[in-house]
């Protein structure tokens, strides 16, 4: 396993960014690119809501964590699914083999980003609701954060620059 730490991890809300401003980042910085959601999806043979649906929550967070428990990468960016801060065990691979950095987003602009919380396969409980889930996740994403970037009101190329200045201070 990769100690050094020249990978990148990208944690936050779901629609804050990760996969788009993650692909970006790679190229910028010439890693390869993961995406834990993908990889749930391409292993378990379906869409996240769909896992969702026929596993439950707290099935769908143990595959998640497997799967974040698996990866063997370096020099590469990885973007995790919004509830991968609900497995310590996962999130402490993360930190073992990467720089974890939270793309802040308030709770505002995620629900405004997020057309259909459930075709995206967002891990929330029935009757829960966005701020609710916004408020038991922020904290974790800070505790688990190496560095946050603040995403209120930036662009996809704004956002990406100020992560690579960020990167550079981390020495990747």
């Amino acid at each position: 396993m990769n100690m050094d730490k020249s990978s990148i991890t990208l944690i936050g809300m779901p629609a804050c960014g990760k996969s788009t401003v993650g692909v970006l980042l790679a190229k910028a910085l010439n890693m390869q690119f993961v995406d834990t959601d993908l990889l749930m999806q391409r292993k378990y043979r379906q869409f996240l809501w769909q896992i969702l649906d026929a596993q439950g929550i707290e099935a769908f967070k143990a595959m998640e964590a497997e799967v974040i428990c698996a990866l063997d990468c370096e020099n590469t960016c990885i973007a995790t699914g919004g509830s991968a801060v609900y497995s310590d065990a996962a999130m402490r691979h993360l930190k073992r083999i990467s720089t974890v950095i939270f793309i802040d987003l308030p709770c505002g602009e995620v629900a405004r980003r997020i057309a259909d919380i459930r075709g995206r396969g967002v891990v929330i409980e029935r009757g829960k609701t966005l701020p609710a889930l916004f408020a038991e996740r922020r904290p974790l994403y800070l505790r688990y954060a190496d560095a946050t970037v603040q995403a209120q009101g930036k662009g996809t190329e704004e956002l990406l620059e100020e992560i690579v200045k960020m990167t550079k201070r981390f020495g990747q």
